[in-house]
């Protein structure tokens, strides 16, 4: 099925979208993102009494306003002997396996904060965890000129893939709104930017994924603690391979 999101009108089209961050291991209250859909775009932002996302848990405190096409309870622990605490949250909006993938957007943020566009394995089984990385972009990395751009595949628990992850550094004003894909087939990922190819990776994900769209903030880091990080998302698409 093709996915061709516009963001049009003034609310989230929650069949599609889930506005929360990995709820199972927090709470729907904790997990919530501050958003809004406006003038053709979706954004998000994190405000200065945003709550902290699983703070007796997390070891490093985080908050964090994150839209997902798909939620599976028990997905995505991040540390051991986690227990589910709000099984109630299974969503399946957009689930796509291979295709044409991407997103128009652009970033406000500092040392201390990141913004993203990533691809999850559902994790109907565990192993199937395997993350597409399209453009992971952390404050700390964006200079006068220049920014580095977060690339690549995380394996996880994926014991069929292989780590190859990477940040390159671009001239690019990410500020600005870039559209940044990957085309998805059957054993290999390659990647653009504005249509610019950039990478290759010959192993990918046999199984389906999430959307997830987000921007961090880390509160125990170096950088002004009154900014408010934001992404703007003008479109997100998802083309099945012909």
């Amino acid at each position: 099925m093709t996915l061709d999101e516009r963001f049009e009108g003034d609310t989230l089209d929650e069949t599609v979208w889930f506005p929360h961050y990995l709820p199972h291991w927090s709470s729907l209250e904790e997990s919530a993102a501050d958003h809004q859909v406006r003038d053709g775009s979706l954004q998000l932002r994190i405000s200065k009494d945003h709550p902290l996302w699983c703070p007796d848990l997390h070891g490093e405190p985080l908050r964090v306003s994150c839209i997902q096409s798909g939620n599976v309870p028990g997905s995505q622990p991040f540390r051991d002997h986690l227990e589910i605490r709000a099984p109630d949250t299974a969503f399946r909006g957009y689930l796509p396996f291979c295709g044409d993938i991407g997103v128009r957007m652009r970033g406000d943020v500092t040392s201390r904060s990141m913004f993203a566009f990533w691809l999850s394995g559902v994790e109907d089984e565990a192993h199937q965890s395997g993350e597409i990385c399209v453009a992971e972009i952390f404050g700390s990395g964006i200079d006068a000129d220049t920014a580095e751009v977060g690339i690549g595949l995380h394996s996880f628990r994926d014991p069929a893939l292989r780590e190859d992850f990477h940040a390159e550094r671009l001239r690019i004003d990410v500020s600005d709104f870039h559209e940044y894909g990957v085309v998805w087939r059957p054993g290999s990922l390659t990647f653009s930017i504005d249509g610019r190819l950039l990478r290759r990776i010959d192993q990918a994900p046999e199984y389906p994924v999430q959307l997830m769209l987000g921007v961090f903030d880390f509160p125990d880091r170096a950088g002004d603690p009154n900014h408010e990080p934001r992404m703007w998302v003008e479109r997100v698409w998802s083309h099945p391979l012909e």
